[in-house]
């Protein structure tokens, strides 16, 4: 075998072995946890929040969610809707700040939602609807951490905030932007998904239309890169065999 074929090969090995890293990076950084809307204005009132939970284990099921809602920044009026398959325990604290309010002060808000009994299989994600009367108007953005138990008793802590100028943390809590009032951002619901013989979405073949895309550019931008250095290597092992040949 030529040398000019080994380096070729090894070319090729190198390139395949970077494109399979970076597409496994960035379907590992897609699935997460994550809350929609992902805006609503300061002080909206009879909203909707829907926690997007994707069950990211091969051979284990989720069994249990449990979102945690900020006591400083309280979330008003909390009703969870009914979830085929699931049990939801609402828990509630005292406020050490009473909200007050047109209809009153509020010295009691809910604090965790925890969804037992159902089970998100491998391969699927499931929506958690979460109604609200009206969020706070005295923060930008609100974090829901949050925990996934499995089948196999392993439980994944969505709990890091992110840091301004800081790496993306590798288990992100779900956040909520909240907009200057007047704005159009957060208006709007989210979009109903088809559904599954077992009432859970699917993972792999169905996503929201915002994660479709930001994943579909990413992974265009990393084939393109791919496609640079194969090229790159290309161009030198044909230029070192050129020169072979003037020699």
């Amino acid at each position: 075998m030529s040398r000019v074929r080994i380096t070729l090969r090894r070319a090729g090995a190198v390139t395949a072995l970077i494109a399979a890293g970076l597409l496994a990076a960035a379907g590992v950084a897609s699935a997460h946890v994550t809350v929609h809307p992902e805006s609503y204005a300061k002080g909206a009132t009879d909203g909707v929040l829907t926690f997007r939970v994707p069950n990211e284990e091969d051979t284990a099921s989720t069994t249990k969610v449990q979102v945690f809602l900020p006591t400083d920044h309280p979330v008003l009026g909390v009703l969870v809707s009914r979830q085929d398959g699931w049990t939801a325990k609402v828990t509630s604290t005292k406020l050490k700040t009473p909200v007050k309010t047109d209809d009153g002060t509020i010295t009691d808000a809910v604090s965790e939602i925890t969804w037992t009994s159902g089970k998100i299989d491998p391969g699927h994600y499931e929506d958690f609807n979460v109604a609200f009367g009206q969020l706070p108007d005295d923060a930008d953005q609100l974090a829901f951490k949050t925990l996934q138990t499995y089948s196999d008793g392993k439980t994944v802590r969505w709990i890091e905030e992110a840091q301004s100028g800081q790496v993306a943390p590798e288990n992100p809590a779900p956040v909520l932007k909240l907009t200057a009032k007047g704005t159009d951002e957060g208006a709007g619901g989210t979009t109903p998904l088809p559904m599954t013989s077992k009432g859970s979405t699917n993972f792999k073949s169905t996503a929201s239309s915002s994660d479709s895309t930001a994943r579909g550019l990413g992974i265009a931008g990393l084939v393109v890169g791919v496609l640079g250095l194969a090229a790159a290597a290309f161009a030198l092992v044909r230029g070192r065999n050129g020169g072979a040949r003037s020699e």
